[in-house]
């Protein structure tokens, strides 16, 4: 293969701003799936992407197309535009050259069009802008391009035209990514090094590496290869490439984007960000084989618990988390142990719809059914960093801090005043303000915990559906927050466990007894829901118990006959309120009225 003729580019843009849709027109054109077999978001594979209309997964696929006489290689990796999903976006960017800017002619540059797409700049990818969706009725064609040449400083001449729905434009879409994004700088007679940038488990082939080859040429069949930062070793099983089906092929080199099936069955020896190197090859000096610089680590920013309803499958819940990791790298996990819901897991996410993802995705991907806990923040107590508020001990307090975000919220200006107030009531504090042709972009600095539970839901009620938002980890800041413990019949919850400033302590702690009170099955005996902070009990609600009328059976006689009955029926409750809190809860969660996996906890805020 002539390496000049390889491009390597990704498509970034906003959410349901057309990506999937270009995707298909350009597997279209280029004949790489034929018209019969073609369906609506092919590159997304799962099913949970179909339902919601977003992706959530990168997808690389290659194409063949013959321009000037000339047939060029192109490997396009097609990426999700949600904010929770950005790290799929990061190391997409980092196996390409070159991306295209979709941007949408009605509704402009949104947050995450400007986040990408400068993130794209800042390693030094060429960007090709094109404006989608033209066949629309509303569209302000002129507006969005003086956008794009007021934020990105490009050309209007190289601002592109097309319609992803009907075709228009996608042709001079990929003469532009040939002609505009310059061939990967390669070496094939230097050693393999592979960049791997996602990864998922066969059960017959291991653990099968999406790779970006660098410099040099994968092995042939059987050959070993060396995993550079873990040292792990394993053997090419195959090579391949994404047609956007896996297709076997004798080797992958230089500059070309495929897959490795390494036959690794152990989940973490293999890591996305790894380079990939032939054995022998260990980084040493004399060598001169350097691993690639691979990616930054990033940090869960949401935590929630998740317990296996049954424990007898812990362990298998454990292995399946090893194996989904690979999939989904910015997913993270520890062991940890609840009194009232037993062992579980400790797991951190981006954002609440990446947690909600990954929850659907262990349900139906591997039948894995999970209870899971409310979301939470990381707080900073006496400098240590505690993700679980159930282990803060309010006795050795001296300071605590909350995690910071800045948040840039992209609305049109007919909303910009309940946005504001919202913004407002989330504690968020207003640093700029830019005032766009349609358009404003609100600059705010908001505690993480306020943005995590509801603020993009109602960011997108009060503006209609039409605000973007876009956000990054700022800083800890010192606050005077409460640990707000539930207590179910006179027993601590330490699942239910929550931090939160004290000026809202008491309302929380109202709004979580009331919806305790609805979801908690009703018993025999009488049940308290208390809220208490410290010692000092803030609110109280009772689930009135089930009364069984034991003297239904009576048809006359002595009423010492009436009140024998009952007093048996008291001792007998009395012996009941034994059971715990644990039961109550997990009674709820096991419940046969509601699906496995529909957990209790999450709905409680």
């Amino acid at each position: 293969m002539n390496q000049q003729n390889i491009r390597n580019f990704c498509i970034i843009a906003h959410i349901d701003h057309g990506k999937s849709t270009l995707a298909d027109r350009l597997l279209e054109i280029t004949g790489t799936v034929s018209r019969e077999n073609l369906k609506p978001q092919l590159l997304d594979s799962l099913a949970l992407e179909r339902e919601r209309g977003i992706t959530i997964k990168l997808a690389p696929v290659r194409m063949q197309y013959t321009f000037n006489f000339e047939l060029y290689t192109l490997n396009l990796i097609d990426t999700p535009g949600h904010v929770d999903f950005s790290y799929e976006v990061s190391r997409s960017l980092a196996a390409v050259e070159g991306a295209i800017l979709l941007v949408d002619a009605a509704a402009g540059i949104q947050a995450q069009t400007l986040a990408h797409g400068l993130s794209a700049l800042a390693q030094g990818l060429t960007l090709i802008p094109v404006i989608n969706k033209i066949d629309l009725p509303n569209v302000d064609i002129a507006s969005v391009k003086k956008q794009l040449t007021d934020t990105f400083s490009f050309k209007e001449e190289e601002i592109l035209l097309a319609s992803a729905k009907t075709g228009q434009g996608v042709e001079e879409i990929l003469q532009a990514v040939i002609e505009r994004i310059p061939a990967p700088k390669v070496d094939v007679l230097q050693t393999l090094r592979a960049l791997v940038f996602d990864s998922f488990f066969d059960s017959f082939k291991g653990i099968i590496a999406e790779v970006r080859v660098v410099d040099g040429e994968t092995p042939k069949k059987g050959d070993q290869i060396k995993f550079l930062a873990t040292g792990a070793e394993g053997q090419v099983l195959e090579a391949g490439i994404f047609t956007p089906q896996m297709k076997p092929v004798e080797k992958l080199s230089a500059g070309e984007i495929g897959y490795i099936a390494t036959g690794i069955k152990i989940p973490d020896l293999v890591r996305v960000g790894d380079t990939i190197s032939t054995p022998g090859a260990s980084g040493s000096a004399n060598l001169g084989i350097k691993p690639l610089p691979g990616y930054k680590q990033i940090k869960p920013m949401v935590f929630v618990g998740l317990y296996p309803i049954n424990q007898n499958e812990y362990q298998d819940v454990k292995e399946t988390l090893q194996k989904f990791r690979l999939n989904d790298p910015s997913f993270t996990f520890e062991q940890e142990h609840s009194q009232a819901l037993g062992s579980g897991f400790r797991c951190g996410f981006l954002g609440l719809l990446h947690a909600e993802v990954v929850q659907e995705r262990l349900s139906r991907e591997f039948n894995v059914n999970l209870l899971a806990t409310t979301p939470s923040v990381g707080y900073l107590l006496n400098d240590k960093l505690v993700d679980n508020p159930s282990k803060i001990d309010p006795a050795v307090i001296k300071t605590i801090k909350e995690p910071w975000v800045k948040l840039k919220i992209f609305t049109p200006r007919t909303y910009l005043g309940a946005v504001m107030d919202l913004a407002q009531d989330k504690r968020g504090k207003l640093q700029n303000i830019e005032h766009f042709a349609n358009q404003a972009e609100l600059s705010y600095q908001m505690p993480m915990s306020e943005m995590v539970t509801d603020f993009y839901d109602k960011l997108k009620s009060v503006s209609s559906g039409f605000a973007s938002l876009d956000w990054e980890f700022l800083e800890f800041r010192e606050v005077e927050a409460v640990r707000v413990d539930i207590l179910v019949a006179g027993e601590l919850v330490d699942a239910l466990s929550t931090i939160i400033v004290r000026s809202r302590a008491d309302n929380f702690g109202r709004r979580m007894v009331e919806k305790l009170k609805e979801v908690l099955p009703r018993q025999n005996f009488a049940i308290a829901l208390q809220a208490v902070v410290g010692g000092k009990i803030i609110a109280r609600e009772t689930i009135s118990p089930f009364r069984k009328d034991v003297t239904a059976k009576l048809y006359g006689g002595d009423r010492t006959r009436k009140d024998k009955l009952l007093e048996a029926q008291k001792k007998g409750k009395k012996r009941m309120k034994m059971v715990g809190p644990s039961i109550v809860i997990r009674t709820e969660s096991t419940a046969p009225s509601k699906p496995p996996n529909e957990a209790v906890l999450p709905s409680l805020v």
